[in-house]
């Protein structure tokens, strides 16, 4: 599987590490950075190439890490098409595609060992979505509400993004 993997600095030595364990396994990895440790990067740089990416088809899936992976999970879920969670547990990862076509999986590399995420990861490769009907209704109402809210940007978002940026 063609793979895309993305870290900030909190989750620059896993990524390492869950690029060779992939790489061992015959998955293609594709590196959308951090390629060098810089403790004051942020996480949106790294997010949003590889979630775009995810979107247009251009990974399969992908896997993304943060200190927490919280932060990488909100960046990634603004991109449409991008569904991505953070999960700690192989059912999360294998279930968050099964019934909701997950495709970015999220860790915190302050937050989850190797051996979880690896054991996450594995899941979450190997599962497929079940396209039953309950869940393709669900995820409409949800591409329904991405479809209608993305090329709004509220006065209140503007403001805050205004700010962010002083």
């Amino acid at each position: 599987m063609k793979l895309g993997l993305a870290a900030d600095h909190g989750g620059f030595e896993m990524k390492r590490q869950l690029a060779k364990l992939l790489a061992d396994e015959g998955h293609e990895v594709v590196d959308f950075g951090a390629k060098v440790y810089d403790a004051s990067d942020d996480y949106p740089d790294f997010a949003i190439p590889l979630a775009r990416a995810v979107s247009r088809g251009d990974v399969e899936r992908g896997v993304l890490l943060c200190g927490s992976g919280v932060g990488g999970s909100v960046a990634a879920n603004k991109i449409a098409g991008v569904r991505a969670a953070v999960c700690h547990d192989d059912f999360s990862a294998r279930q968050g595609v099964e019934d909701d076509n997950m495709n970015i999986l999220c860790f915190g590399g302050r937050t989850t060992g190797l051996a979880v995420a690896w054991d996450c990861t594995k899941s979450f490769l190997a599962a497929n979505f079940s396209g039953a009907d309950r869940h393709r209704r669900r995820l409409a109402k949800v591409a329904e509400l991405e479809s209608a809210w993305s090329p709004i940007v509220t006065s209140t978002q503007r403001r805050s993004i205004d700010r962010s940026n002083v």
